[in-house]
């Protein structure tokens, strides 16, 4: 592929001039096949819109492959299935999304009996951020029906941008969530948008879960990743214990990460999902927080292994 030096390149340019591979994504449901690889199978619901076509059944396949159940809001044509082209250079990567259907969502899917019986059943709810540009009235209804259940609501910031420019719809939605995932970017985003912008990564990951919670019987966690750098975890309540979450005397805690070699690193991309479906399926299996952080390191190791958004089949014992 030509470099591009000047000027827009669009998703379609991409896949139209460009030799691509496909493989299923989405933040939410790379992080829902990660936590199913830990998890029994079918124990994993993921819910979103899609388009019928080609892209959905890419992903439908790869959930079933996976053990995870798809609970999609099909839109009718000519709503296309979102996608994420993805440019590598070296260990560097450049991403140009495409939402489309994904951004059709409505909150009557949650009512239809199927979907309705997933939210039911379930104990952990995992919100991507990209989710709150055009959902915050389904991620609102699905996190404080749960919270005030006393189930767990995790948030994951996604990107920079969603601190930046939805702080209000991200205002709305903390004090429902008990766990907070984002990487040192997203971190650093949120501390300029509250001004915070020259605090060191532990007072913003401390202030982030000292905010107002619905919840108060669980303390709030804040999980920063930083890549190959260590792993930062605060909690709101650092002397208390709620079911197998047990803060350290340390807090914020840190936690290495394992060194890889340059060779074992092929892509990027997706790392953190894996990551994060890692940490809440080990938490959900009622393991403790330092074994959960563990084992996200281990699927997001794995995952850079991969192209693209993938972990080793058949399974490896993590």
């Amino acid at each position: 592929m030509d470099q591009v030096t000047s000027g827009w390149v669009t998703y379609d340019d991409i896949v139209t001039n460009a030799n691509v591979s496909y493989v299923a994504g989405g933040a939410a449901q790379n992080a829902a096949r990660a936590a199913s690889y830990v998890l029994p199978a079918n124990t994993v619901a993921y819910i979103g819109s899609v388009g019928d076509d080609d892209l959905k059944n890419t992903l439908q396949k790869a959930n079933e492959a996976e053990g995870v159940l798809s609970a999609y809001q099909i839109q009718p044509p000519p709503s296309k299935t979102g996608a994420c082209a993805v440019i590598l250079s070296n260990h560097d990567r450049s991403l140009c999304t495409t939402l489309r259907a994904a951004e059709e969502f409505t909150p009557s899917h949650l009512a239809h009996p199927d979907v309705a019986n997933i939210i039911d059943g379930a104990n952990y709810f995992y919100i991507e951020g990209y989710f709150l540009t055009h959902g915050i009235e389904s991620a609102l209804e699905i996190a404080k029906n749960a919270s005030s259940k006393g189930k767990v609501v995790v948030l994951n910031l996604s990107a920079p941008f969603i601190p930046q420019f939805f702080k209000v719809q991200l205002e709305e939605l903390l004090p429902h969530v008990d766990i907070l995932i984002g990487n040192e970017s997203e971190a650093a985003a949120y501390a300029n948008a509250t001004g915070m912008a020259d605090a060191p990564l532990s007072e913003v990951a401390t202030a982030l879960a000292a905010l107002p919670k619905s919840n108060t019987s669980r303390p709030r966690l804040i999980v920063i990743t930083q890549g190959a750098s260590s792993t930062l975890v605060a909690s709101s309540t650092p002397s208390t214990s709620a079911g197998n979450v047990k803060p350290s005397d340390a807090n914020p805690k840190t936690y290495p990460v394992p060194k890889l070699s340059d060779d074992q690193i092929v892509d990027t991309n997706g790392a953190g999902d894996m990551f994060a479906g890692g940490f809440l399926g080990t938490l959900a299996q009622g393991k403790d927080l330092d074994r959960a952080i563990e084992v996200g390191h281990k699927l997001g190791q794995m995952c850079v292994g991969q192209n693209g958004p993938k972990l080793v089949y058949p399974r490896v014992n993590v």
